[in-house]
């Protein structure tokens, strides 16, 4: 059952949680991969050097396809206060990743593990895999082939709430729950062998001591942590009045099958992308993203969008006409033609989607290049004119009024009025008798019909 989880309580003894201080659950479909029950002992933080030790070795000799569950805040207390460990097990946030940890092949669970240890999970996996991060949720993975022979790594973002509320943190502990089993779902569908681990960068409860500048005795208090930072959106030119507008959850590529992930590279401080080659107009824009280093070669992708007058709607358009692709010194780009992207000039864009799988077709059919790569943006929001300031303007969604749920829910009902309106056309065509017999005169006749 959940041993696992109740095993955790080993760091709760006084002195052993820190601020920079994350578990990490870590199992997989193979086994022999760890020793049984393995457990970080109690007390001890595992460090970088020790972490790598533990699943460098796992990683090397276990199944290729790799899921990281990525929560933005995680810390022991959470599984103690949430978990049903007190025996009521019916009221636990986890049942799925219980599940997973019982019928796992091999399980390690370490209680304790240094932030920046925890922090360099990614790029260790991303080192010995050989492939860069693919995020995915739940519908994208079901759309994924996997392959046991190519390495995977795919990436699952989990949110984490905070307040004065005892339950929102349990609501969503109990979404992201749900997530998991979504995705290792679809993994058994596939019948894929895999790896998965759970791990955060940064504890969602922080304990700090109180030295000196408290009156009182020593002891230890209840800290909460900030806001959740999100990166802004990448601005063209940059400035107090950009012209230019994007940004994404998540920005990925890949090539032959191997996925790259391009989202640090591209937005917030850290971001190494180069936009001296984009251009804006009042009826023409291209954002052009530049990359040194993917797949060791030179990367740009180039979004071009227009600003066009309508008179039938007596309106300006935007739209994203086209995606264009170009590595290195490639002779010809690749260029994938975007259908359904405009909205009205005043609007941003925004869609929850936006990839080759989707709404990208290759612009040459059949076109060999464009087989070799593929394009992945997860919540992308763009707006090249009519920019105002640093913020988006009201968003217009990708997504159509009439999607799939609303006529899921309209054709029922339609049968349903239909039944309705039938059975009262029936009811409303009886008639009651009008002519009845009379004892006193002669009997009615009724003629038989032969």
């Amino acid at each position: 059952m959940a041993a696992a989880l109740v095993l955790l309580l080993a760091v709760l003894a006084p002195g052993t949680a820190r601020a920079d201080q994350v578990p990490l659950l870590a199992w997989s479909s193979r086994s022999k991969l760890w020793p049984p029950a393995t457990v970080g002992s109690e007390g001890h933080v595992v460090t970088e050097p020790q972490l790598q030790a533990l699943l460098g070795p796992a990683l090397d000799q276990g199944p290729h396809n790799v899921l990281l569950f990525l929560q933005e805040k995680l810390s022991v207390e959470d599984f103690t206060a949430y978990g049903g460990v007190y025996g009521n097990k019916p009221d636990s946030a986890f049942p799925n990743l219980e599940g997973a940890l019982s019928d796992a092949g091999s399980a390690l669970v370490l209680p304790a593990v240094a932030g920046e240890a925890a922090g360099a999970v990614p790029l260790l996996l991303q080192e010995h895999l050989g492939a860069g991060p693919l995020h995915v949720d739940p519908p994208t993975l079901r759309q994924l082939r996997l392959n046991a022979s190519v390495p995977a790594l795919l990436l699952v973002r989990l949110p984490y709430a905070t307040g004065s509320s005892l339950m929102a943190p349990k609501e969503v502990l109990t979404g992201n729950d749900e997530v998991i089993g979504q995705v290792l779902s679809a993994l058994k569908e596939e019948d894929v062998p895999y790896m998965a681990l759970l791990t955060a960068p940064r504890p969602s409860r922080v304990l700090r001591e109180v030295l000196g500048t408290v009156p009182g005795p020593l002891g230890r208090q209840l800290l909460e942590t900030g806001p959740e930072p999100v990166h802004p959106p990448l601005q063209f030119p940059s400035g107090a009045f950009p012209l230019l507008l994007f940004w994404a959850r998540n920005l990925s590529v890949a090539r032959d099958g191997v996925w790259w992930d391009l989202t640090d590279a591209t937005f917030g401080s850290h971001a190494t992308v180069n936009l001296s080659r984009s251009s804006w107009g009042p009826t023409e824009a291209r954002l052009v993203l530049s990359y040194k280093e993917v797949f060791n070669s030179s990367l740009t992708i180039t979004f071009h969008m227009t600003n066009k007058w309508f008179p039938v709607s007596g309106r300006n358009w935007s739209s994203l006409e086209w995606v264009e692709m170009v590595e290195g010194g490639a002779a010809a780009p690749v260029t994938f033609n975007a259908s359904g992207a405009s909205v009205p000039a005043l609007y941003s864009w925004r869609c929850g989607l936006l990839g080759t799988m989707g709404l990208l077709t290759p612009r040459t059919r059949p076109d060999p290049a464009a087989a070799h790569w593929q394009l992945l943006l997860h919540d992308i929001q763009l707006q090249a004119f009519n920019v105002t300031g640093r913020r988006f303007s009201y968003a217009s969604d990708c997504a159509g009024f009439f999607s799939a749920p609303v006529w899921m829910g309209l054709l029922p009902g339609a049968l349903l009025a239909a039944v309705l309106a039938y059975g009262l056309h029936m009811l409303l065509g009886l008639r009651a008798m009008d002519r009845f017999d009379d004892p006193k005169g002669p009997s009615i006749a009724v003629p038989q019909t032969e």
